[in-house]
């Protein structure tokens, strides 16, 4: 970048690191550089949009603080990974190296698998959310149903160090996290599960994901699932069927591409009322189907 001038303004530092930002193909250079000036300012985007029309000036370390994150979000290093937070619906989740950062089109997934829940009969009904990651489906359930109850699975160690801390940040009582295979995850609540929800790694091993945010950042545990991207999906509808009741729910998210061979999987196992369904981009994101 620039040197840095005397006297920074915001406006300044701002077009200067949209324009670095730019320059390398981040996707949203405006919104980027607004984020992380707020993360040197301990503000908000409108504190910062504010400040820019006020003609604030930025004090010489906050413009060294801000050149220094800007350069590392024009390596392509995850915004969520810079800030140390990752929003997901209501929620902010601590997440960095290890743990696949929550993306927005899993929050319909996550709506999904809230909808069953809260249409659930059983005045406590239970949930369970296998791969949990960050935390980002379970906790998303236990805070939106708080007369349900939650566990989360997952086995990464990596990933589980983030897990528990936005377990122990969000404080919800109804929620359980475990580390323990997918496989084996909860046996004491075989039958009795409402809804089974997993966001798990499907990205077909050849596959090279285009963005150097998730090629370069996320976990491969987290993206790569086997030669058609649908072996976890395969482990998944086993368990799903262990775990759950007459009547309880599956919902996995997926790429825009396997909604078909999925529901395909699902019915072969004994699911019933397959269905897939779009994000707010209307790309095919999630499917859903019913324990007989």
């Amino acid at each position: 970048m620039a040197a840095l001038d005397p006297t920074p303004s915001v406006s300044g530092a701002l077009r200067r690191a949209v324009a670095r930002l730019s320059d390398v193909g981040v996707p949203d250079p405006d919104v980027d550089a607004e984020l992380l000036l707020a993360f040197v300012l301990d503000t908000g985007r409108g504190g910062v949009q504010a400040a820019v029309v006020r003609g604030d000036a930025m004090s010489e370390t906050d413009a060294a603080r801000f050149a220094a994150v800007v350069e590392r979000r024009a390596t392509r290093e995850p915004l969520q990974h810079i800030t140390g937070l990752a929003p997901f619906r209501h929620l902010e989740l601590r997440v960095g190296p290890g743990v696949f950062v929550p993306r927005p089109e899993t929050e319909m997934v996550a709506q999904l698998a809230i909808d069953a829940l809260r249409a659930a009969a059983s005045p406590a009904p239970v949930a369970v959310d296998l791969g949990t990651g960050s935390g980002a489906i379970a906790l998303a359930m236990a805070t939106e149903v708080p007369h349900a109850r939650v566990f989360a699975a997952e086995n990464s160690v990596d990933a589980f160090v983030w897990t528990t801390e936005n377990f122990a940040r969000t404080g919800a009582d109804n929620a359980t996290l475990a580390f323990i295979d997918l496989a084996r995850a909860f046996p004491e609540l075989d039958g009795t599960v409402s809804v089974v929800a997993s966001n798990p790694p499907y990205v077909p091993d050849a596959a090279i994901p285009r963005d150097p945010e998730v090629r370069f950042f996320d976990p491969p545990a987290a993206l790569y699932g086997g030669e058609d991207g649908l072996d976890v999906v395969r482990v998944l509808s086993g368990v799903g069927l262990r775990l759950a009741h007459p009547g309880g729910t599956i919902v996995i998210e997926h790429g825009e591409w396997q909604g078909e061979a999925i529901r395909q999987i699902l019915t072969a196992d004994g699911w019933r009322a397959a269905a897939t369904h779009p994000d707010l981009t209307m790309r095919d994101r999630a499917t859903t189907a019913i324990r007989p």
